[in-house]
């Protein structure tokens, strides 16, 4: 389930792409969520990880229920993607929990570098709750990447109970299974990073971070403006896209593509590509009020599926209650 490539040794832009793999549709939706909104980590637990957001955001939904892709006013970029490896233990109620839906906007809504999220994650650790996906037998086993204009990448990941944080403004790709640090070693047998092995071919997880570090590495570093840059990741994250109509509900990280994301750093614009639509779209987070008790603005996507360009005046006045109070038993 996805990819992510991040273009950032050029002199215009940091840009950011991913692509969402999945075998349903998850009616994803964008929205922007202003500062000041309360939330709460993980209902009915006594020691629930609650907060109130500091910082605006705008973001794509997944069921209407999980922040699965999104960017702050800070310039904070978060990507949600599938591990199969992940296992978040046991839940220990000496520590603060926070419910998988909420994992994501946690740092969308707290943090303004990735550096600062790192660091509070270490010094205030937390347990993440995961449940069932929807009406399926499938459990939400995922790991999160942040970003931010500065270049930085972080990647977060819970294997056999314990939290692993990878962290280097070396990092510029993140895909599925196997772990990280396993996808690291895997690079490094192919030709440019240490190895005699071609360029893979397959749709394969690890195949698909060969060829998006490989196609980021090759990308013009000089592009002429921002369009260019956009369109060298987008051609990337479109390489590294699987094709649709291949659902397998078993096996949900080689589903085909549904959508896919851009996130300017500089400028703080979103663009949103599905696979359903011959069009782009973005919108501008700055050209939302972003303050304290400012409304929450949903655009959404299915009523709108003619639509191109920008599309920040088409977002609507909405009710976020799910996400500000989310069930402990929800994705």
């Amino acid at each position: 389930m996805c990819t992510v490539a991040v273009w950032k040794n050029n002199d215009i832009a940091n840009v950011a792409g991913r692509t969402l793999d999945w075998h349903e549709d998850m009616h994803s939706n964008l929205w922007v969520l202003p500062a000041g909104q309360e939330r709460i980590g993980l209902v009915n637990d006594a020691n629930s990880l609650n907060w109130q957001s500091k910082y605006a955001s705008i973001a794509t939904s997944g069921y209407d229920i999980a922040t699965c892709d999104g960017v702050n006013e800070k310039s904070l970029g978060m990507h949600m993607l599938w591990l199969a490896e992940s296992d978040y233990g046991l839940r220990n109620t000496n520590a603060p929990g926070l419910s998988i839906s909420l994992w994501g906007q946690y740092y969308l809504d707290n943090f303004a570098t990735v550096q600062e999220a790192v660091d509070h994650t270490k010094q205030h650790p937390f347990d993440v709750v995961t449940t069932i996906i929807g009406d399926t037998p499938v459990q939400a086993t995922v790991h999160l990447a942040l970003e931010d204009n500065e270049g930085d990448m972080a990647i977060f990941e819970f294997i056999d109970g314990k939290l692993s944080i990878h962290h280097s403004k070396k990092y510029d790709v993140m895909t599925n299974s196997p772990n990280f640090e396993l996808q690291l070693q895997n690079l490094s047998n192919y030709q440019g990073y240490g190895g005699n092995a071609p360029l893979p071919g397959t749709t394969a997880a690890a195949d698909r971070f060969v060829r998006a570090a490989y196609y980021l590495k090759h990308l013009n570093n000089k592009p002429n403006d921002l369009r260019q840059t956009l369109a060298g990741v987008m051609s990337v994250i479109r390489n590294t896209s699987q094709p649709f109509g291949t659902d397998d509900p078993d096996r949900p990280n080689i589903s085909p593509t549904l959508w896919r994301t851009m996130i300017d750093h500089k400028n703080l614009s979103y663009y949103f590509e599905s696979t359903l639509s011959p069009y782009l779209i973005w919108a501008d987070l700055q050209a939302f009020d972003l303050s304290t008790g400012a409304s929450t603005m949903l655009y959404d996507i299915a009523k709108n599926d003619n639509a191109y360009g920008d599309v920040s005046k088409l977002f609507k006045p909405a009710n976020l209650f799910e996400w500000a109070m989310p069930k402990s038993i929800s994705f």
